[in-house]
């Protein structure tokens, strides 16, 4: 059996990313299988194995070729997430220190206009922080979209829809790019934009700021989640909260 992919087209090592979805579905699942063509060419590829059991029903197994494919996708996946979770920590940490409640991964309804079209969207800004104040009008919600890879930057950018959903939902919209990525012109005029470098994260241009009122479906959506734990660095910026308009 070759083991070398020759027969599975070779969008990386020899392996399209829809092939290692399906091998990692596979892997969580019973292994029921799809007769499609994708399966056929993992199949071909000695990545998946038939099996059937005692009442003639086939099944498939991820063969041990196909367990080092999913090892080799998880190391990769981790090597270029890291530098983005380290950055996202770090903005985090950032708007604690400024006195904000913070929250991460968060997905949030937006009603986005393109033309004459409306539509609803999921945005889903990397950090998404309020001030820590008991009154609404002063809670001034800010997303934090971070981008530590060019290729990244450049798909967010053909998106307008993604960047919109996130201005609807935030009275500041900021990019925060790891060094050498990108410049400020590239980022629409709508977002501020900061560059993180070694020992600072330094505005390159301010986020222009609304006056807004959170809408009711993201104070659920933040009802509903976790903010971020603060530390004890964070902490000891934070100071004693005020129930003012802090």
């Amino acid at each position: 059996m070759d083991h070398g992919l020759a027969h599975v087209p070779a969008e990386r090592g020899g392996l399209g990313a829809v092939h290692r979805r399906r091998l990692r579905e596979i892997w969580r699942s019973a292994g029921w299988p799809c007769q499609d063509l994708i399966e056929v060419e993992l199949l071909a590829a000695g990545l998946l194995q038939r099996q059937r059991d005692v009442d003639g029903r086939e099944t498939l197994r991820v063969t041990d070729a196909g367990i080092q494919v999913l090892a080799a996708t998880l190391h990769t996946n981790r090597a270029a997430r890291d530098p983005h979770e380290a950055l996202v920590a770090r903005v985090a940490r950032e708007m604690q220190r400024a006195g904000r409640l913070v929250w991460r991964g968060l997905s949030l309804r937006a009603k986005v206009s393109s033309g004459d079209a409306t539509a609803w969207t999921m945005g889903m800004p990397d950090v998404f922080s309020i001030r820590y104040t008991t009154v609404e009008q002063y809670v001034e919600p800010v997303a934090h979209e971070i981008k530590v890879r060019r290729a990244d930057l450049l798909a967010d950018l053909r998106r307008p829809e993604k960047a919109e959903a996130y201005r609807e939902v935030s009275s500041q919209c900021w990019y925060v790019l790891r060094e050498g990525i990108g410049e400020a012109d590239e980022i629409p005029a709508a977002f501020g934009v900061m560059v993180a470098r070694d020992a600072s994260l330094e505005v390159l241009r301010p986020a222009p700021r609304r006056a807004m009122k959170l809408p009711f479906g993201v104070w659920m959506a933040l009802a509903r989640a976790v903010p971020e734990p603060l530390d004890d660095e964070a902490q000891a910026w934070l100071g004693a909260p005020r129930d003012d308009a802090g």
